[in-house]
């Protein structure tokens, strides 16, 4: 269902407040699980935090509505966000569903056409809206499928989201799942949604960096006024229906990009370098984010240096 543990983020130009969201889609076998847990837990943070939970039909949906009945008082909704000043603010929930823009993935990730998904997903969002919540809607494969090549039509991607809009999703995640995406073919995907009527504002950018392009993708992305991007600390993640796709742009590399041109992330790329080290540690997984490995590889070396006198 594309990549877990992705994180969203708006980078925000040095004269306004940076702020951070982050939102965990979580893989259907243990969502009810993990979301419980979170929802247990208190998580201090000195910013949002939005737990996202992946709804493929109305049953996800129903099972993620009985378990935050459960938990009433817990989190924050659309309808129901937290008060302005809050002190110790309870993270947001929302929910997701997952499209894609090709036939042949649209049958290997949910076993039907697209135009079949569009209609289970429209009940799903519609049922969301219903119950306060905010709904992310995820096209995969937008520049490039595993089963149909690079020959994405950028003009059919436009057509999936807007009627994804058009059925109360408030957010339109592009998703580069395979990593095929070029700087001329992501600037044409977003000059077709400009001409669908779809804004700026609705839209983020979703890339995976198997073939290198991800950093170079996120500055068109930009030069198009697109301002929310995915990514997952140490590269995380992939696509268990695209054969050989790597994680999303790792969280450090996004960071440090962002912040060479000026803006203000309000990430703190030294703890996320150290939880990249930790989680990829943990996992048994490569650490992919050039830039975690040169910011711990440079304080090895303050460190080193230090400890000889130097």
């Amino acid at each position: 269902m594309g990549s877990s543990g992705t994180c969203r983020w708006r980078p925000l130009s040095t004269d306004h407040e940076p702020v951070c969201l982050l939102t965990l889609p979580f893989q259907m076998a243990n969502s009810s699980e993990i979301l419980e847990h979170l929802l247990q837990q208190k998580i201090h943070s000195p910013v949002p935090i939005s737990y996202a939970f992946l709804a493929p039909n109305t049953k996800g949906l129903q099972n993620a509505a009985a378990l935050l009945k459960q938990h009433q008082g817990a989190f924050t909704t659309q309808a129901d966000p937290a008060p302005p000043g809050d002190k110790t603010p309870k993270p947001g929930v929302e929910i997701a569903v997952f499209a894609a823009a090709t036939e042949s993935f649209t049958q290997k990730n949910l076993n039907c056409d697209i135009q079949t998904s569009l209609e289970r997903f429209k009940a799903v969002i519609q049922d969301s809206k219903a119950l306060g919540l905010r709904v992310r809607a995820y096209v995969s494969v937008v520049l490039g499928c595993p089963f149909e090549g690079f020959d994405v039509d950028p003009r059919k991607v436009a057509e999936i989201a807007t009627d994804l809009l058009e059925s109360g999703a408030d957010e339109i995640s592009l998703g580069d799942t395979t990593g095929m995406g070029t700087a001329p073919r992501t600037s044409n995907l977003l000059k077709c949604m400009a001409a669908a009527g779809i804004r700026t504002e609705d839209i983020a950018m979703h890339f995976h960096d198997t073939y290198g392009q991800a950093l170079v993708n996120t500055a068109v992305s930009l030069e198009h006024g697109v301002r929310i991007f995915d990514s997952s600390v140490g590269g995380l993640g992939g696509c268990p229906y695209s054969p050989g796709a790597t994680g999303n742009v790792a969280t450090e590399n996004m960071v440090y990009f962002m912040e060479t041109l000026g803006m203000d992330t309000g990430v703190d790329l030294d703890a996320v370098a150290d939880i990249g080290a930790w989680i990829t540690g943990e996992i048994g997984k490569a650490n992919d984010s050039s830039v975690g490995k040169a910011v711990l590889g440079a304080r090895a070396r303050q460190a080193a240096n230090a400890a000889k006198g130097e």
